[in-house]
């Protein structure tokens, strides 16, 4: 199903969450079934430990997770439910979050994700994976 969903309409979705502008998150990249979501890691973000919270990294999941599921789905989609693990902790100056559709019918999707960290001198660790399913809405819910 081709959906009219694009960058500019996922962008003012995003933009349209307010905790998603106060994590500062930012979709770089969206389309043939897969999302990618960027934050830039940042000290408020922090547990008591100077690691990127967990909670953040679960944020990232689940919304990447959903906006790869609206590329097949279209925009009035809701999170159905997802899993994350934690896999080492989290550091460095940004998170991206790379989610992609492993199946789907016309109204869920089952999404795939991976979420790496990147260091100043710009080499990746994967810290985080996660899995969910996102159901289309019949209410219109894009916020933009």
């Amino acid at each position: 199903m081709t959906s009219p969903f694009d960058l500019e309409l996922a962008r003012a979705v995003l933009a349209a969450q307010p905790f998603s502008v106060l994590l500062g998150a930012e979709i770089t990249s969206f389309g043939e079934g897969a999302a990618t979501l960027e934050i830039a890691i940042r000290p408020e973000l922090g547990q008591q430990f100077g690691f990127l919270h967990g909670g953040v990294l679960a944020y990232a999941a689940d919304n990447s997770l959903t906006f790869a599921a609206g590329t097949v789905l279209g925009p009035n989609v809701l999170t159905g439910g997802f899993s994350i693990t934690y896999l080492r902790p989290a550091g460095g100056v940004r998170l991206r979050a790379q989610a992609r559709v492993v199946g789907s019918t016309r109204r869920q999707a089952a999404c795939s994700c991976e979420l790496w960290t990147e260091d100043a001198a710009g080499e990746v660790t994967l810290c985080a994976v996660a899995q969910g399913t996102t159901r289309a809405v019949d209410a219109d819910r894009t916020g933009a």
